[in-house]
């Protein structure tokens, strides 16, 4: 290899989170108190257009903890799309409620609202569109028929921060939002999670479950079972950082990915991420489908760019290919799980890193016969 590798994802690290990770640190407060978590929540609600925000441990948190505050129970059931990571079905089934699985949409992968339609029932109590690769699902579409059957929507946001639907931001559109700061997110915290929400009851619940449910007027007195889900000031601090630029991480996302499309010879039959007219995508991730591949052929495809020193990844795994949801797979999702696969796509990348990825993806794809 004569090139230097090009990961997948990194963060990026700056001066100023450095500043207040420090500062943090100098305070004394490094564990669930500290001015830089009020600062956080504070902010990505204002960002997200919500009058409140939640911070937890992580993406997987926050949605368990938005479906134990609207109280699922066992026989309880949430319609997830079949692709998503599977954080979104396994924090259902923490819940003891049965995550039921709905195809996706070709272009946006994102719930197809008539396969929500079909999967209702009078046991059904939330709808989770999942904002998949940084691309908002079909709101207005789902929210019609979450409205018409009196349920809730729990926006899936763990992978879209700062993504707009209609002009308002993702996080903002349903019942709650979450949202992942993992390392490979739009902004981080290394480990880390938000809940959004305009409704307050739901926010004061959430925020009492959080902290194991402690009783506000007795201490250590815990009137149900809780959790421990808190965030430490030291992430937050990061977490204040890096939302402070979030604007110039999502430019150079777009960037990025206008460079991408000049350079891979896309098609009919060769695609690269798709938007709708009415989305504003994050981008979180640079996405290749390609409609020769089978997942082994995929899969080789990887291997071989992987050799030329570029990283890739699969689309996510089907939830009906799991064991522990197994049933028989939906169209789309799984055509889609078998053909897809991300590219590198990070702050410090080049216009030259993006030119040789497309270089090298052409030429394989051609060596495979596939173009």
């Amino acid at each position: 290899m004569t090139d230097s590798f090009i990961p997948i994802s990194k963060p990026t690290i700056g001066p100023r989170e450095r500043e207040l990770v420090l500062a943090a640190l100098d305070s004394g407060w490094v564990s669930s108190i500290g001015e830089y978590i009020d600062r956080f929540e504070a902010e990505f609600a204002k960002y997200c257009g919500t009058r409140y925000a939640l911070a937890v441990s992580n993406g997987t948190t926050a949605l368990h903890l938005a479906f134990a505050t609207l109280d699922l129970k066992p026989g309880d059931e949430v319609i997830v799309p079949d692709l998503t990571f599977v954080a979104t079905a396994n924090a259902v089934a923490y819940t003891g409620a049965t995550p039921v699985l709905a195809d996706v949409d070709p272009d946006t992968l994102c719930l197809d609202p008539a396969s929500v339609r079909a999967l209702i029932s009078p046991r059904t109590k939330a709808i989770v569109p999942v904002h998949l690769y940084g691309h908002p699902a079909d709101m207005d579409a789902l929210t019609e028929i979450a409205d018409s059957h009196g349920i809730a929507i729990i926006e899936d946001a763990a992978e879209a921060h700062g993504a707009e639907y209609r002009g308002r931001r993702v996080g903002g559109l349903g019942k709650c939002g979450v949202f992942s700061f993992y390392g490979n997110k739009v902004i981080t915290t290394g480990e880390g999670g938000m809940l959004t929400t305009d409704d307050e009851a739901f926010w004061q619940r959430a925020k009492r479950l959080r902290d194991h449910a402690m009783s506000p007027t007795r201490r250590y007195f815990h009137e149900e079972r809780g959790f421990n889900y808190r965030i430490t000031n030291l992430q937050a601090a990061l977490g204040v950082a890096q939302l402070e630029r979030i604007g110039e991480f999502l430019a150079r996302r777009a960037e990025i990915m206008d460079w991408y499309r000049q350079v891979v010879g896309v098609s009919d039959s060769v695609r690269l991420n798709r938007v709708k007219n009415w989305a504003k995508s994050a981008y979180w991730m640079v996405c290749l489908e390609v409609d020769a591949f089978d997942a082994e052929r995929r899969d080789e495809f990887m291997r071989l760019l992987k050799a030329r020193g570029i990283d890739s990844r699969p689309y996510f795994c089907t939830m009906s290919a799991m064991p522990m949801y197994r049933q028989k797979g939906l169209p789309v999702a799984g055509r889609k799980a078998d053909i897809g696969l991300n590219l590198p796509s990070y702050f410090d990348m080049t216009k030259s890193d993006v030119e040789r990825i497309g270089s090298e993806v052409n030429d394989i794809l051609k060596s495979m016969g596939v173009v």
